[in-house]
């Protein structure tokens, strides 16, 4: 399965050959759309945030788009999935990015029953609308 996996985001890739992205240690691909402004956010920051998670063949499996409400989260405390949180630590308030998350990032070998099987790579378009800043900043 990780050698499917594999082969199934390089095809991802190279269909989508002219999307810049950046290929982080972790093993995230991160697209910067919008740079945003400010601080980058770390650790303990408070992130406003709207998204929408896809799979890389298509079809949304969740999104807080078109919606009034945003996703509130403390930035890297472990609340959300490992390439979700990584990818936030590289925005800015009024950013926007593009991520392909690994099932290593994401859900592993198991996925989330009954949504998203086991090594699974996810692709998210996450906004920061609004950031408010932890202790020591």
């Amino acid at each position: 399965y990780e050698k499917e996996e594999s082969e199934l985001i390089q095809n991802y890739l190279s269909t989508h050959d002219t999307l810049d992205f950046v290929l982080k240690p972790s093993g995230l691909y991160y697209l910067e759309v919008l740079p945003g402004s400010g601080q980058e956010l770390v650790a303990h920051d408070t992130a406003y945030v709207k998204y929408i998670g896809a799979f890389l063949g298509g079809g949304i499996f969740d999104t807080n788009v078109g919606r009034t409400d945003t996703l509130v989260v403390p930035v890297n405390e472990g609340l959300l999935i490992s390439g979700f949180d990584e990818a936030l630590t590289y925005m800015k308030e009024g950013g926007r990015a593009v991520v392909l998350v690994p099932s290593s990032l994401a859900y592993g070998p198991y996925g989330s029953y009954p949504y998203i099987p086991g090594f699974t790579p996810l692709l998210f378009d996450i906004a920061v609308v609004k950031v408010k800043h932890g202790p020591g900043k």
